[in-house]
This record gives structure tokens, C-alpha cells and sequence, in this order.
């Protein structure tokens, strides 16, 4: 399984410059209370990769990492070669960095 890692400041630059999808695996409860803002929320419970965006490089984040793992091979084992970056430490590496949160 191919993983890549993007860093806080990469996702951050991604973000502001529109050239990323974020999308957030965590379940919809956990999404609500509060997530990154720009991301969208495809839950891992009902991950479906082929939906996935096709535009622009997909990004997995979840709450500390974990869970964007398991999207990444669900996603290559569905045959999209092209979804392989996670955001190392997600929603955790965002709120300590002290980053503005969506609700």
C-alpha cells in the first residue's frame, strides 16, 4: 500500500490554495462537534472510495491518524491508485497547533 504523509503546513497551504480535497473519515458526531474547516466528511462507516473526488489530490484525516489508514486501503484495494495521502496526526496535530475549528 502506497501512503504518503502531509504535514500541517502543506494541508494548511492545500486548504488556501484549493488544490486539495480533505476529507474527514471520522464519524458524523465526531465531524459536527468540530473539524477542519474546508473539510468534507466521508465517514469510514461508509466509506465509499469510488465517490471520492477525481479533480484535484484527496487527503484523509481522521482524528489522530488511525482511521485515515484504513481509508487509504480500502480506497486502493478498490483501485484508486491515486488516494494515497493522509494528513499525519490530523484533527489532534490541528487543534494543538491552535488552529480555527468548524462546527
Amino acid at each position: 500500500m502506497r501512503v504518503d504523509v502531509m504535514s500541517l503546513e502543506d494541508v494548511k497551504k492545500g486548504l488556501e490554495e484549493d488544490t486539495i480535497h480533505l476529507v474527514d473519515v471520522r464519524e458524523p458526531h465526531e465531524y459536527a462537534a468540530g473539524h477542519i474547516p474546508g473539510a468534507s466528511n466521508m465517514p469510514l462507516s461508509a466509506f465509499d472510495p469510488q465517490s471520492l473526488p477525481k479533480d484535484k489530490p484527496v487527503v484523509l484525516s481522521c482524528q489522530s491518524g488511525r482511521r485515515t489508514l484504513l481509508g487509504l486501503q480500502q480506497a486502493q484495494e478498490a483501485g484508486r491508485d491515486d488516494v494515497h495521502t493522509h494528513f499525519q496526526g490530523s484533527m489532534s496535530a490541528w487543534l494543538q497547533a491552535g488552529e480555527p475549528v468548524a462546527r
